[in-house]
C-alpha cells in the first residue's frame, strides 16, 4: 500500500458566474522518501489538488476522487480526524511566508501551540523540541531568537520557521507549495539543500509544487506536469527533463533559461491559458500547440504510456516521435 494515493482527484468552484473546473482527473501514488515534483504555469490546479487534499479549499469549493494517506480517504475524512492527521503526520508548506506565519503570535508560541496539539508534549518540552528543529534548519542562535516575532526574520528565516514548523511532529507526507517562491536564489539554493538533508534524515514523502523546472531537477524523482487541471505527462523525473513526449512540457523546458546557450535561444509558449468556466472541448493546450490536429481540437487525448519512454504517461494525440522533432526545433505555431 502507497504512503499517500490519489484517485481521480477533481477540485470544481461555485462562482457567481459559472463553475470553474479547476482540477479534472489527478492520479498519483507517493511512496515513503519519494518526491514528487507537481508543475505548470499558475492557473493550472497545482495548490488547489494538495488544499483538497488537506481540506483547506474555499467555501465555494468542491471534490471528487479519493485521496488516500494508509488507506484512509482524506477527503471523505470527518474534520476532528483529519486534524489528527493534518500538520501531524501529513504537513505543508505553505507559499507565502510573509503571511503564512500569524504576526501577533512569536515564533514559540505558534511552535509550541503544534507539538501540544498534536503530541500531548508540556510547554517546556515543547520548547525544546522547537529550538531542537529551528536549529535543523539552520536558524542562528535559535534558543533566543524563537521568542521574536515573525517581522523580525527575513523572508529566508521565514520560510526556514515554517519548515520547521512542519517537520514538528516528524511527518510522513510533507506537501510544499512553492517553497522557494519570493527568495533570491541563493536562498533558494539553501532551501532545497536543507529540503534534501531533512528528507534523508527523517525519511519523509515530499509533495514539491513549483513552476520552476529547475526545482524539480535538483530534488524530484517523479515529475507531474498539470495544465488547465489535467495531467500532460507524469513519469520519472530523468526521463522526462531528457526526452518530453508531451507538447507542453517541451515548452516549459524551453523557456528555462541555460548557461550553455544564448538568451536569444529562450523561447515564450504563445497565447494564454485556457478559461476554465468554458474549457476546451479536446485538449486544453491545442489553441497553444505547433503541433495541434482536428483531433486535439475536437477529443481529450487519453493519459497513456508513451511509446519508447517506459514508465512514462502522456495525453497527446500526436506520435513521440513528432513532439521529439519539436523539441529539436521551435515550439512557436508554424
Amino acid at each position: 500500500m502507497s504512503l499517500l494515493e490519489v484517485k481521480n482527484l477533481g477540485v470544481r468552484f461555485q462562482t457567481q458566474d459559472a463553475l470553474i473546473y479547476a482540477v479534472n482527473g489527478i492520479n498519483f501514488s507517493l511512496e515513503r522518501g519519494q518526491t514528487l515534483g507537481i508543475v505548470g504555469e499558475s492557473g493550472s490546479g497545482k495548490s488547489q489538488s494538495v488544499l483538497a487534499m488537506m481540506g483547506l479549499l474555499a467555501r465555494n469549493g468542491a471534490t471528487t476522487g479519493q485521496a488516500f494517506y494508509k488507506g484512509e480517504d482524506l477527503l471523505t475524512m470527518k474534520p476532528v480526524a483529519l486534524n489528527k492527521i493534518r500538520g501531524n503526520r501529513v504537513a505543508m508548506i505553505f507559499q507565502d511566508p510573509m503571511t503564512s506565519l500569524n504576526p501577533y503570535l512569536t515564533v514559540e508560541r505558534q511552535m509550541t501551540e503544534v507539538l501540544q496539539f498534536h503530541k500531548g508534549m508540556n510547554r517546556k518540552s515543547a520548547r525544546a523540541r522547537s529550538v531542537e528543529l529551528l536549529d535543523a534548519v539552520k536558524i542562528p542562535e535559535a534558543a533566543s531568537r524563537i521568542t521574536m516575532y515573525p517581522h523580525e526574520f527575513s523572508g529566508g528565516m521565514r520560510q526556514r520557521v515554517m519548515i520547521a514548523m512542519a517537520l514538528l511532529c516528524e511527518p510522513e507526507v510533507l506537501i510544499a507549495d512553492e517553497p522557494t517562491t519570493a527568495l533570491d536564489v541563493t536562498v533558494q539554493a539553501q532551501i532545497l539543500a536543507l529540503l534534501r538533508d531533512l528528507q534523508r534524515d527523517f525519511g519523509t514523502a515530499i509533495v514539491m509544487i513549483t513552476h520552476d523546472l529547475g526545482v524539480v531537477a535538483g530534488l524530484c524523482d517523479e515529475v507531474m506536469v498539470l495544465y488547465g487541471g489535467r495531467v500532460m505527462e507524469q513519469g520519472a523525473a530523468e526521463s522526462i527533463f531528457y526526452s518530453a513526449s508531451h507538447p507542453y512540457t517541451v515548452g516549459l523546458l524551453k523557456a528555462i533559461p541555460r548557461l550553455d546557450a544564448d538568451d536569444a535561444a529562450l523561447v515564450a509558449i504563445p497565447g494564454a491559458p485556457p478559461n476554465m468556466a468554458r474549457p476546451p472541448l479536446g485538449c486544453p493546450f491545442n489553441e497553444r500547440c505547433a503541433l495541434a490536429s482536428a483531433d486535439c481540437r475536437e477529443t481529450l487525448a487519453p493519459l497513456q504510456a508513451a511509446a519508447g519512454h517506459p514508465g512514462v504517461l502522456r495525453a497527446c494525440h500526436q506520435s513521440v516521435q513528432a513532439v521529439a522533432e519539436l523539441s529539436a526545433g521551435d515550439v512557436s505555431h508554424a
